[in-house]
């Protein structure tokens, strides 16, 4: 790493321990704050911090340049609508007109792509919070069920076909059957529909697609999770290791353990 870092800060939690990650390491990150979206005690810790509307890139990019920023990082979601509500500046307008496609990982890859034009390299959006990809097997919860082996023998290629063409990150099966297909709505109201339409022990999967720019775009979980799993009487929740953040590990474990809802590491193809 060369020169200050930058953080782009959208919602939730991965914003901060983005911020302890660096704070650990001696590092101390330029703020990028999102009206609406970052929160006021992340943005705080921003030296310096900058606040701007989504869609604001020329502002974006002017305030990393002024700080010095020659790295940076995006970490935490923007709610989906925002990104089709946009108030785009003139910057923006410009790479939006030239989307063939418009959707989260377009946008992010455009923004990234005019920040390296700026001088500005995007970094792993995993970068200071390594420690905090998931492993391999039981990560929280009780023992999986015995036809586990079956459901993620079923249902992961569907998951990453899903995936691959840009529709969603996630679905939901049970016995041989796909209950619900992650959409618009996101990863918690997926494992809420489809574990309302499987009863009881219905196996969610959440992979990354080939090919997925790891630089904006990691999947990730959390106690929210875990508690829309359990709403929807979901019995485990299957995540791809070494590629899935997981959030507030001991709170998840707890809530995990709480509401018998398995978190299981599986390696994808070609993982060690």
């Amino acid at each position: 790493m060369k020169g200050k870092i930058g953080l782009i800060a959208g919602r939730g939690e991965y914003p901060r321990l983005v911020l302890e990650g660096a704070k650990v390491q001696g590092v101390t990150l330029a703020v990028a704050a999102f009206q609406g979206e970052t929160e006021a005690r992340v943005a705080a810790r921003g030296q310096p911090t900058e606040w701007l509307r989504v869609g604001q890139l020329g502002k974006l990019i002017s305030f990393f340049n002024k700080a010095g920023v020659k790295e940076v990082i995006f970490a935490g979601q923007i709610t989906p609508r925002r990104l089709f509500d946009l108030r785009p500046d003139w910057k923006a307008l410009w790479i939006l007109a030239k989307l063939k496609e418009r959707n989260a990982a377009t946008l992010f890859g455009a923004v990234a792509g005019e920040l390296e034009k700026a001088g500005v390299k995007v970094l792993p959006a995993t970068t200071f919070v390594e420690d905090h990809l998931a492993g391999r097997g039981v990560l929280a919860g009780p023992n999986p069920p015995k036809n586990l082996a079956a459901e993620i023998a079923f249902g992961w290629p569907l998951a990453k076909g899903v995936a691959r063409l840009n529709i969603g990150q996630s679905l939901v099966v049970k016995q041989g059957t796909v209950m619900a297909v992650e959409g618009f709505d996101g990863t918690d109201d997926t494992l809420r529909r489809g574990g309302k339409l499987a009863g009881e022990g219905g196996v969610a999967i959440k992979v990354t697609s080939l090919g997925q720019d790891m630089r904006f775009d990691v999947p990730v979980i959390g106690p929210q999770t875990v508690r829309a799993a359990a709403e929807g009487k979901v019995s485990v929740l299957v995540v791809e290791s070494s590629r899935t953040l997981i959030l507030q590990m001991d709170e998840v474990k707890k809530l995990a353990a709480r509401h018998k809802v398995t978190v299981w590491g599986q390696a994808g193809k070609g993982a060690k």
